[in-house]
C-alpha cells in the first residue's frame, strides 16, 4: 500500500502532467482560432468590406502579447507589437486564402511554450491567380494572466506555385 507521501507525490505528477496536456490543447485552439480569424477576412468573391477586415484585424491582434513579432518574411513583412500587427492584417495582400495548419510539435515549458506548424493554404493573388502556398511556422507564446498569446509566429516559406503547375519542380528534358 502506497504511503500518503507516495500518494501525493502521484497527485502532483498527475496535475503536471494534466497541466501541461490542457495547456497544449489551449495553444493549438489559440492557432487554430487565429487561422479561423484570418480566413474569415475573406468570401471565395475576395475581401470582405474595409470594416469587417478591421474589426476582424482587431481580434487578431488580441491573440498576440504586446511586444509580439509576426514575421511573414520577405513576401508579407515584419510586423512589432500588437498594433503593427493589428494594422498589417487589417490590410490583406491576397484576394482569399484558406489556413490549413497541422503537424503541431508543442513544448510547454511553465508559462512560455514553442510550436512548429506545416501549413498548407490555398490562396488567390490579388490580381486573381490561384495558388498553393505551403510552409512552416515557428511560434512561440506566453501565458498571460492566465490565457495563451502569441509572443512569435515566423513563417519559413517552402513553395508559393500557380495552381496550374502544381508544386513540383519541372522535369529536366533528357
Amino acid at each position: 500500500m502506497p504511503t500518503v507521501e507516495e500518494l501525493v507525490q502521484r497527485i502532483e505528477g498527475l496535475e503536471e502532467r494534466l497541466r501541461a496536456a490542457e495547456d497544449v490543447q489551449a495553444i493549438v485552439r489559440l492557432k487554430g482560432h487565429y487561422a479561423e480569424l484570418v480566413d474569415a477576412r475573406y468570401t471565395r468573391d475576395g475581401v470582405k468590406d474595409e470594416a469587417e477586415v478591421a474589426r476582424l484585424a482587431r481580434e487578431i491582434g488580441q491573440l498576440f502579447t504586446a511586444d509580439a513579432v509576426w514575421d511573414g518574411g520577405p513576401g508579407l513583412g515584419l510586423c512589432e507589437g500588437r498594433d503593427a500587427i493589428r494594422e498589417r492584417l487589417a490590410k490583406p495582400t491576397l484576394r482569399f486564402a484558406w489556413h490549413y495548419f497541422v503537424k503541431p510539435r508543442i513544448e510547454v515549458s511553465g508559462d512560455t511554450a514553442r510550436g512548429t506548424w506545416d501549413i498548407l493554404s490555398p490562396c488567390t493573388t490579388a490580381r486573381g491567380k490561384p495558388m498553393w502556398m505551403a510552409g512552416v511556422e515557428r511560434d512561440e507564446y506566453a501565458r498571460v494572466d492566465g490565457i495563451w498569446l502569441h509572443t512569435r509566429m515566423a513563417l519559413e516559406l517552402v513553395f508559393m506555385s500557380p495552381y496550374e503547375s502544381g508544386w513540383a519542380p519541372r522535369e529536366r528534358a533528357e
